[in-house]
């Protein structure tokens, strides 16, 4: 008779569960529903897993403007802080003290007159951030307004239609109406004769854009700014200006250091920037800064003493995380303005001469080359009219390339593109390989029979930003 050990009564029949991950139990798992039971944590993760690798490559991913590489110690600090809820500032002191570091480094890096009187805050993104500004806009021009005996409900604000699709969530969730700025033969952006005209007593701003999302180009923020003071000398209309600069507000301070757009002008009051673009960090942070205090009015900001201590707050989400500030913090402490401005040189560097190499095939005509924000545009040249950017965007993906195709925005909806972003990461090997795929492609498309096959009704949804939109005129 055998022996049952002391202390497994009642436990001694039950088997190891030792068989290959599929096999553990029968599984029939609803998509769209809550199982009525739970499973084993391997398995949920393996069912995830598995259909998450029909993802494309993050790496290859030449449409998005996010971040997709790290180092590995960034990587740690950001799990070592991933349940840090970044509002709980007297529950997390420390974290709040970097936040408050990265603030004063970028009000340094965009030259605020009193770095230490400049305003600002982390976001969830630089499309958070956007908005932040865009309120602090409409409502100072509210508080005039009113202290004026004037009518204040009729807020317009002037943009060129190449402005990311923020800035039309913006206008339509508080009430803005959006002056777009269409676009005309080769001007692809806002100018300052464009923006001037388009500026009345209800304006509460002008956005300049510094990296437009269609072409990687910078907006002429201090052109625009002196059309804007002389518009203001004539009748005495005040209209302030916020830098959208979510990828370029990170280049220009290293690359383009007498590039006059930032706090230098005096006509700007508000930039905003995405710490997940070209600041370097993984998906979840952006910044945005007042050039004082008084840029910021204080009816914005809130404070709350439930989560003990009094927090002043401003921001559209209460709840975010604290990693990717920490991470944030320790890229600019791990590169310094040195550092950035070699991994900003790099990416222009791939950029401007992948964008050379693309126009020498011969099917193709640049748009912009990369020598601003490290993105370029291009199209397929007049008289080559066996394929579309959309079909060589569909044979570049069948090789895990991402690169998007879309059409640009009123007036010039006929010009079809593609796009590359080249983000830290995106080595000239890469960019070696992404070359020999697109010559490798190219007799095929060429010789295709019956002239193109796709359109842009076929091009998927992953414009990332560059999504067409109308101009809305003012009477």
């Amino acid at each position: 008779m055998p022996l049952r050990r002391p202390g497994r009564t009642g436990r001694g029949s039950r088997d190891l569960e030792i068989n290959p991950i599929f096999s553990r139990e029968p599984l029939r798992v609803p998509r769209h529903a809550m199982p009525a039971g739970e499973m084993e944590p391997d398995t949920a993760y393996q069912l995830v897993h598995d259909e998450l690798m029909l993802d494309g490559n993050a790496r290859l991913n030449l449409a998005t403007f996010v971040t997709t590489w790290a180092e590995p110690q960034a990587l740690r600090l950001m799990a070592e802080c991933v349940e840090k809820n970044m509002i709980d500032k007297d529950e997390y002191p420390q974290t709040a003290e970097l936040e408050t570091r990265c603030v004063d480094i970028l009000a340094r890096l965009w030259h605020a007159e009193a770095p230490h009187r400049a305003t600002g805050c982390s976001t969830t993104g630089s499309s958070e951030a956007a908005m932040l500004g865009g309120l602090a806009l409409k409502r100072r021009w509210r508080r005039r307004r009113r202290s004026e005996g004037r009518p204040d409900d009729r807020p317009n604000l002037v943009m060129g239609v190449n402005v990311q699709i923020c800035w039309d969530k913006f206008a339509d969730y508080f009430d803005v109406e959006p002056r777009y700025v269409p676009m005309e033969g080769d001007r692809y952006h806002l100018t300052p004769q464009t923006a001037v005209e388009s500026c009345d007593e209800n304006t509460i701003g002008v956005v300049a854009v510094l990296g437009s999302t269609y072409d990687g180009s910078y907006e002429p923020v201090a052109d625009i700014a002196a059309a804007l003071d002389d518009l203001q000398a004539r009748t005495g209309l005040d209209v302030p200006i916020h830098v959208d600069g979510a990828s370029g507000a990170m280049i220009a301070p290293f690359l383009d250091p007498d590039l006059l757009w930032d706090f230098r002008v005096p006509r700007v009051a508000s930039i905003n920037t995405s710490g997940h673009k070209y600041g370097l960090v993984m998906p979840g942070v952006g910044w945005v800064l007042w050039r004082d205090s008084e840029a910021l009015p204080d009816d914005l900001v809130f404070h709350v003493n439930y989560l003990g201590g009094d927090m002043p707050t401003f921001a559209l989400n209460f709840s975010r995380p604290g990693a990717q500030v920490v991470a944030q913090y320790y890229n600019f402490l791990r590169l310094g303005f040195d550092g950035y401005r070699r991994v900003q040189r790099t990416c222009r560097d791939v950029a401007t001469r992948l964008a050379g190499e693309i126009a020498r095939l011969g099917p193709f005509e640049p748009i912009t080359d990369g020598g601003q924000t490290p993105v370029f545009a291009f199209r397929v040249r007049e008289g080559a009219d066996d394929f579309t950017v959309f079909d060589v965007s569909a044979a570049l993906r069948e090789r895990g390339w991402l690169v998007p195709a879309y059409t640009f925005p009123e007036n010039r909806t006929d010009l079809a593109v593609l796009r590359v972003v080249v983000r830290n990461g995106f080595s000239h090997d890469l960019a070696d390989l992404l070359m020999e795929d697109l010559r490798r492609v190219l007799p095929r498309l060429e010789g295709g029979r019956g002239g193109p096959h796709r359109t842009a009704e076929d091009a998927g949804g992953f414009a990332h930003g560059a999504e067409a939109r109308r101009s809305r005129h003012h009477g």
